[in-house]
């Protein structure tokens, strides 16, 4: 089954990729590998912002973490015209902003490596960093960024 396919199995719909916020690509493809830049947290439209261990839910941040994870994939098919291409996810990098108290980063960042395995299935499982930082680009709650190997074109 293709990865495009099984999005559709799985009911899930990528969001309209949102354009840079600074001067940088969504997607720079480099060989086999494909980087795609840290991807903010919009569910229904709105970002998800504010600090766990301060105003913002472990559930809540988790869901913030798993909508990073559909930007990934909806800047990937952007740019490689579909999921089809993906050989393999390499490794995820999610951010969390957080108090210095907060050690629950790698819970939140399992709604992004959750949703990898769903969709890849074992070439979803990647290598991660979950990191706490004190903030975020316009004060998003999470960020995710993502390398990705590619299958021969």
């Amino acid at each position: 089954m293709s990865y495009d396919a099984r999005l559709q199995e799985l009911g899930l719909v990528l969001p309209e990729v949102s354009p840079p916020l600074a001067s940088y690509v969504p997607v720079m493809v480099a060989g086999d590998m494909a980087f795609v830049s840290g991807q903010l947290p919009f569910i229904d439209g709105k970002l998800v912002t504010g600090t766990l261990g301060k105003d913002v839910e472990l559930d809540l941040a988790i869901a913030a973490a798993r909508a990073c994870g559909l930007m990934v994939l909806a800047q990937l098919r952007a740019a490689l015209g579909s999921l089809d291409r993906v050989s393999h996810v390499v490794k995820l990098g999610g951010f969390v902003a957080s108090t210095p108290d907060f050690t629950d980063q790698h819970r939140v960042a399992n709604g992004a490596s959750d949703l990898m395995a769903e969709v890849f299935g074992d070439a979803g499982r990647h290598a991660r960093a979950a990191v706490g930082v004190p903030s975020l680009p316009l004060g998003a709650a999470v960020e995710v960024d993502a390398v990705i190997a590619l299958k021969a074109s």
